[in-house]
């Protein structure tokens, strides 16, 4: 299917005399971010409050302008609820993720411009998010420690504000038993702009 649409769109260039071509005034950004990730739902039952970090590539075109389109890879841990080691066999348990979204931000008109840029923005995508659980037990329980592994489809949501060289973004992420909200600061570099 890709490469059928590649093809006509190369066919139908040459046949009008004209190359595709983007806007004149583009950009990619590169940010990364940080941030605390807080459990809710099932999630919330055994995993503490976490930490995590993510590297984001953006794109822009005088043609999306003020829309971007993104790709993030991230990494979450989440610690086991103090809480569940007392009330069951858990001796330990964590949760590492590895998460990969890709969707489109907005940036709305600044609210400030005098003293420092301030926009508002909103983005949503969809998210692919690889988990591995630890799961060790007390030895006197007589349980076999194990390591689950397992993938989720899911999207998320955000909103927050910006000011270009910083973002600050608060994401709901929504993964079939494992939702969390991530609160993260982003410091954006500029690889490439051309106006």
């Amino acid at each position: 299917m890709k490469k059928t649409l590649i093809l006509f769109i190369i066919l139908h260039s040459i046949t009008l005399g004209q190359i595709v071509k983007f806007g004149e005034a583009r950009g990619l950004f590169m940010a990364v971010g940080v941030g605390p990730k807080f459990p809710i739902g099932e999630l919330n039952n055994n995993s503490n409050i976490g930490v995590g970090f993510d590297v984001t590539l953006s794109y822009t075109d005088n043609i999306f302008i003020p829309f971007f389109l993104y790709t993030t890879v991230g990494y979450g841990h989440f610690p086991g609820r103090q809480d569940l080691y007392k009330k069951s066999d858990y001796s330990s348990f964590s949760s590492n993720v590895l998460l990969i979204s890709s969707g489109i931000r907005y940036y709305f008109p600044p609210l400030l411009e005098s003293v420092v840029l301030l926009m508002p923005i909103v983005d949503a995508g969809i998210e692919y998010a690889y988990f591995e659980n630890l799961h060790q037990f007390k030895i006197d329980k007589n349980k076999q420690n194990f390591l689950e592994n397992f993938g989720r489809f899911g999207f998320q949501a955000g909103m927050g504000f910006s000011m270009f060289i910083l973002d600050v973004i608060t994401y709901y992420n929504y993964l079939p038993s494992n939702q969390h909200i991530s609160f993260v600061i982003k410091a954006n570099i500029p690889i490439f702009v051309k106006f």
